[in-house]
Formats: structure tokens, sequence, C-alpha cells
């Protein structure tokens, strides 16, 4: 008979579980901006203790994608339009420096990552917008994990993901089309080591990306917590069983084909 050599997770795994789970909800807008993430509801759904759902809700506030009330009350963070505008500016920003650092420096292997990924963006057009939107985020954070710098990798996950809020809360249809073809030209440019044409391409884009989201506020749809996550946390409850696969996930984003 086989034996159950998992471990236990430690509370910190569990942590993360929920912050991957919670984060990725936020991306797909299956949680809107506003609403509320009750600490016994979260420990409910993911099977774990109020606290440990307290420090996961802490981690995802410093991130500015959870805001913490008095009397412990957590909602999605509900970004005002300027706040929206001003992250979409610092964004181009900080990933024109992800072009400099990229141009000419990335291996075979790396050029073949990001086509394949911007294939799965592609494939994923037919489906919902969501998935669409998430894909075209976490292009921008394997870009960041190509520098090999922890700090650029953070702040531009951070500020990628309050992106993501700004499409949920101000948007009109998402353009996959025009994202993956984007993408292209911006693979195809630090490929050439055209520096220049990255960081030009890059701008453009996310000027591109900031004004098809900045329009004007959508209507809140209101569904129950516990059925929203639900197919968040038992893909958490799958990854808990393999801490090391997680921790790579973390750097890594996911492709869905």
């Amino acid at each position: 008979m086989a034996l159950d050599t998992a471990k236990p997770l430690k509370s910190s795994d569990k942590v993360g579980t929920i912050c991957r789970a919670l984060r990725r909800a936020i991306i797909e807008q299956a949680l809107e901006p506003g609403a509320k993430l009750p600490e016994d509801a979260l420990g409910e759904r993911f099977g774990v203790s109020r606290t440990i759902a307290r420090h996961a809700l802490g981690q995802l506030a410093s991130e500015g994608l959870v805001e913490l009330r008095r009397n412990r009350i957590a909602v999605v963070v509900t970004p005002s339009w300027q706040d929206a505008r001003d992250t979409f500016d610092i964004r181009m920003e900080l990933e024109r420096l992800v072009m400099r650092q990229l141009a000419g420096r990335l291996s075979r292997a790396q050029v073949a990552r990001l086509k394949a990924h911007v294939e799965a963006e592609s494939a994923a057009r037919e489906g919902p917008d969501a998935v669409s939107i998430r894909l075209a985020t976490e292009f921008h954070v394997l870009l960041a994990t190509m520098t090999n710098s922890p700090v650029m990798v953070r702040y531009v996950s951070e500020i990628a993901y309050r992106c993501c809020l700004t499409l949920s809360l101000y948007s009109r249809p998402h353009s996959s089309e025009c994202g993956v073809n984007e993408h292209i030209g911006i693979i195809d440019a630090l490929e050439r080591s055209d520096a220049a044409g990255a960081m030009a391409l890059m701008h453009s884009h996310l000027d591109q990306v900031a004004t098809r989201a900045l329009v004007t506020p959508t209507p809140a749809r209101g569904r129950d917590l516990l059925d929203v996550l639900a197919p968040y946390a038992a893909e958490g409850a799958e990854l808990s069983v393999a801490p090391a696969a997680k921790a790579v996930a973390a750097l890594k984003p996911r492709i869905v084909r």
C-alpha cells in the first residue's frame, strides 16, 4: 500500500497558497474592486485559521491589491481614476528599464519561452477576457523575471497586478489581438538587440493598454465570495502538496493552454 509522504504545510506556505489564489482571482476579475474578504470566510474556503487568512490579507495589502479597514475588514482595492492613470504612467517607465536590461541579452531558451507564452495568449483569444488579461499580465512579469533582478520582479509584478484592478473597474472590451501583436513586436526587438526600439514599443504598448482601459467604471456584479473562490481554493489544494513547485511558480508565471 502506498504511503502518503506529503509533509504538512508550514504557516508561511499556507499564506503563500492563499495569496496566489486571491491574486489570481483578482487578476481574472473573479474578485472585483470593493469585494469584501472576511477572514472567517477565507478560513472556511481554504481550510486555515483566521490568523493565517489575516496574514495573507496583510501580504496582499502590502502589494496594493487589498485595503485593510477598521474592525479587521478587508476589501479588494478600488483605485481612483487618477490613481489608475498614475499607476500606468509609472509602469511605462519601469518596464522601459526592463527592455533596456534585456535587449541583446536573452538566451535562445528565454526567447523560446516568451514566444510560447505569446502562443498561449493567442490560443486564449476565443476564451474569457479575464484569462486573456491574466496571460497578458503574466507576459510582462515573465519579462521581468528574465532580468534576474528580485527588485525588478517585485515592482513589475506588483504594479502589473494593480493595473489588473484598473482593467476590472475602468474598461472597454479587451482587445487580445492588439496585445498579442504588440507582444510579438517587443520580442522581435529584444531578439534584434534593439534596446531603443524595444523601449519605444513597450511604452506605446502600455499607453495603448491604458487608453483601452481607462474609460468608465464597470458596474459590480455582486457574487458570493465562497462560490467565487471555490476553483481557486481547489487549485491551491493541488499546489499545497508540492512546496518546491510552488516556490518556482511564484517566480515563473504559468502558461494555460
